[in-house]
């Protein structure tokens, strides 16, 4: 079936702006999931002194929607200060589109977090935050589950009321996943997502995931 998007994503998808990579940017970042094949890499241009976004680009390795909402975030941050880039919300870029259709809107979250993985980059190199050990905790595990989502809804797996049970056992992590019993086709591919988001905080606990259905029975 043939996705809808609004002529805002299609002209941002024909008509990208920001195209293409800053030399000797201040900060860089790519963001991306081999799950479902979309990357974007940012580079930026910021002013030391006011922490001003003066210039940025991006390169995107994916889908149309992966660039219309790459493209619309460039504009969005353009001239703004990091710490207001910091506070913007995962789906703001799809809003500014007009919407995506649900099983694109995990586009709109790699866009944003992709811009703050690079700030936060920058902000380690100027000595502006410490780069320190992440303490596991529920909610920090809820936090990045806010990242995931649903590609049949179009909401994040947490707001959604997928996340069944979240425990945290010495260095083992076990997160079960609770999915309608016609959802089973999207199983997968939310099992890589996860993964992928929990490996991305880089500590040593051993993580466990399953995916059951919320009648029961697994899946």
């Amino acid at each position: 079936m043939a996705l809808k998007y609004t002529d805002k994503t299609i002209d941002h998808f024909t008509k990208p702006r920001n195209l293409g990579t800053i030399e000797h940017a201040d900060a860089e970042a790519t963001e991306g999931s081999p799950a479902c094949g979309d990357m974007v890499n940012y580079t930026l241009k910021i002013n030391p002194d006011t922490l001003i976004i003066e210039d940025i680009k991006f390169r995107s390795y994916g889908c149309a929607s992966n660039i219309a909402t790459a493209s619309i975030a460039t504009e969005m941050v353009m001239g703004k200060h990091i710490d207001e880039v910091k506070n913007m919300g995962t789906t703001q870029a799809a809003a500014e589109l007009g919407g995506l259709p649900p099983v694109k809107m995990h586009c709109s979250v790699l866009a944003i977090n992709g811009i703050k993985a690079a700030i936060r980059e920058y902000e380690k190199k100027i000595g502006r935050i410490i780069d320190e050990k992440r303490i596991i905790t529920e909610k920090s595990l809820l936090n990045i589950l806010k990242d995931v989502i649903h590609p049949k809804h179009g909401i994040n797996l947490v707001d959604n009321g997928n996340i069944l049970r979240i425990k945290i056992d010495g260095q083992d992590i076990f997160i079960v996943i609770g999915l309608e019993p016609d959802e089973e086709m999207f199983a997968s591919n939310i099992n890589e997502e996860v993964m992928e988001h929990l490996e991305a905080m880089k500590c040593s606990h051993e993580i466990m995931v399953k995916i059951e259905s919320k009648t029961g029975n697994f899946i």
